[in-house]
């Protein structure tokens, strides 16, 4: 039972009710924590929320910010066309998190900074700070372009809400509060956001188990349209999805936007102490895995309910990323405000991205190009925060215009992630493992694996991977009931042209190794060329490597060695430090003077 498109429900008044409320509420919160604020309204509290946070808020927010409507929308489609395989990422979410709060979060925490990137230059030298915070900017942007993007095509192929009407006014949403707000209103909306995401997940999956008649006629059907393809262990890298790819790309992937990415590490810095950092990291890989399995098994929701034809070979759709939009509307018209609730998930992951982004992105201004170069006072710094995160909420949403040029969501956005997050986690990693890496070395590495990265990408765009190696699976049609229906497989001999031999092997690699190769390759040369460059004589200045003290399990073996009985939460409160001379407002402030 399939309708058409255009007798498909669209939305009702009770859709459109739930949907601005959440637009509301969002923007809501922003104007209580820009009234609330108001006797604290320093540079530090808009950027690092006073460095008051704890540790539950601030998880929910990590969580929020990567998982954007691309998760909701796209995660679901994935599974529905290469198989379930992509859950193998929660492996990846525990070693992510393992290295990011033993290598990365330590040295950030004591250093007390406002950018990432200022440790660039305290490791290197003031070059290869630029060099990183342009690369960051400009990743940003893109990727923040494209996740305004993605949710409001699909939606206005959904329900026919304007389409550049949606990106604006989500834009001006997420810029409103970001704007009047700072990182305590970001964190806030999005612990309400995640909310949103689970609830709308929640809402399909439970509507399409009412239909299907339970779960196991979800799992039968999905073993029986081979979607359950966990275990594929072909080391073979041009495969796109194979359990190494996605364990070893995505924990690369992940650990450069939660290890070094401006817009995370600058939510650890805001807890209160390094413990609560750390907590932060943890609980967040709970709701990470919620969020993830939750849209992997929309997915065979999806699958299940269409197995028989398949609305985009049908037609009825126009693109892939409008499937679970389609399956909402299908499904879940008959109860009012229900669309409207999915549809303000998908808008939720969106404004939880933009508003982490715009503010990273004004931290990242003010620290690394405006601080070091002007001398201003507290209160121009505040109001030029205000002005510079109005002006990248309008360059996100100009974006958005480009992204409307690129391909395939979630794809298309793993590999902006990979392509420069790779080679400055490299950048970092180099810095904070060996202490022989000089600014030479590091300047060498970070141009060839961005290049290097680049190449492969730009490769894959223009000669994309055969269908042998992304293996898409059967989707089927002759259950639909319209004229003309055929089943809609691949044919692979339709596919085979006359390629370069670099275009089979080099641009074939899986999607998801980008960021590795870009980090491998940094820190290969650059401790290559550290060692011939004489790095093996210089002294680093103490704290910006990485010690055994830094370890938990060091400290952990060291408090249960040193005590016989103890309370752990307090020791370890003690020996991880709550209060640190770094963080006083002064210290903050004359930093970058």
């Amino acid at each position: 039972y399939i309708q058409d498109m255009s007798s498909a429900a669209s939305f009702s008044v009770w859709d459109y009710v739930v949907f601005s409320l959440m637009l509301v509420i969002s923007a809501g919160i922003g104007v209580y924590y820009a009234f609330a604020g108001r006797g604290q309204s320093s540079s530090a509290d808009f950027l690092v929320g006073g460095r008051s946070m704890t540790a539950v808020p601030v998880a929910l927010s990590l969580t929020a910010s990567f998982m954007s409507a691309i998760t909701v929308l796209g995660t679901p489609v994935e599974v529905y066309q290469y198989g379930a395989i992509f859950i193998l990422i929660c492996f990846s979410y525990v070693l992510m998190v393992a290295v990011s709060s033993e290598i990365f979060l330590p040295i950030f925490y004591r250093l007390g900074i406002t950018s990432t990137y200022e440790y660039l230059e305290m490791r290197y030298n003031k070059v290869i700070r630029l060099f990183g915070t342009v690369l960051f900017i400009i990743q940003t942007v893109l990727y923040t372009g494209l996740v305004i993007y993605a949710p409001a095509l699909a939606l206005n192929q959904v329900t026919g809400i304007d389409l550049w009407g949606a990106v604006i006014s989500t834009g001006v949403v997420c810029t409103l509060y970001c704007t009047l707000g700072g990182l305590k209103a970001v964190v806030w909306t999005d612990v309400f956001q995640v909310g949103i995401m689970l609830a709308g997940l929640l809402a399909v999956i439970v509507q399409s188990v009412l239909l299907q008649g339970g779960i196991s006629t979800i799992i039968s059907d999905s073993t029986q349209g081979g979607r359950l393809n966990l275990w594929n262990f072909d080391p073979n890298p041009l495969r796109r999805h194979t359990f190494w790819s996605i364990t070893v790309g995505g924990t690369f992937l992940w650990t450069s936007v939660y290890g070094i990415n401006q817009a995370q590490v600058q939510r650890y810095i805001s807890c209160k102490s390094l413990f609560h950092a750390k907590m932060a990291l943890y609980i967040n890989l709970v709701s990470l895995w919620a969020i993830s399995i939750c849209s992997v098994f929309c997915g065979l929701c999806l699958y299940s309910v269409y197995k028989n034809c398949d609305p985009w070979a049908a037609r009825k759709v126009s693109a892939l990323d409008q499937l679970m939009p389609y399956l909402v509307l299908d499904i879940l018209s008959e109860y009012p405000g229900v669309p409207g609730l999915f549809v303000a998930a998908a808008y939720s992951g969106t404004l939880s991205t933009v508003s982490s982004s715009v503010n990273a992105l004004a931290a990242v201004t003010i620290a690394d190009l405006i601080r070091p170069y002007f001398s201003l006072s507290e209160r121009q710094l505040s109001w030029s925060l205000k002005g510079i995160s109005l002006f990248y909420g309008a360059v996100c949403i100009g974006m958005a215009g480009v992204a409307s040029l690129m391909g395939g969501m979630l794809q298309a956005a793993i590999s902006i992630a990979g392509v420069v997050g790779g080679p400055l986690l490299g950048l970092f990693s180099l810095g904070i493992l060996f202490p022989c890496a000089n600014a030479k070395g590091g300047l060498a590495g970070l141009v060839s694996g961005l290049a290097l990265s680049l190449w492969v990408c730009i490769g894959a765009q223009i000669y994309p991977p055969l269908p042998e190696n992304s293996r898409p699976l059967a989707l089927m049609t002759h259950g639909c009931n319209f004229s003309g229906g055929t089943n809609w497989t691949a044919n692979i001999d339709d596919f085979i042209l006359k390629e370069p031999f670099l275009a089979d092997n080099w641009y074939s690699l899986s999607y998801l190794y980008f960021g590795p190769l870009g980090t491998v390759t940094v820190i290969t040369v650059g401790f290559i060329v550290s060692i011939l460059s004489g790095g093996t004589q210089m002294k680093v200045q103490s704290g910006l490597t990485l010690s055994k003290e830094d370890l938990t399990f060091y400290k952990a073996y060291n408090v249960s060695s040193s005590a016989g009985n103890f309370d752990l939460v307090q020791e370890l409160e003690k020996s991880f430090g709550k209060t640190n001379f770094a963080f006083c407002d002064v210290e903050t402030d004359q930093k970058g003077n």
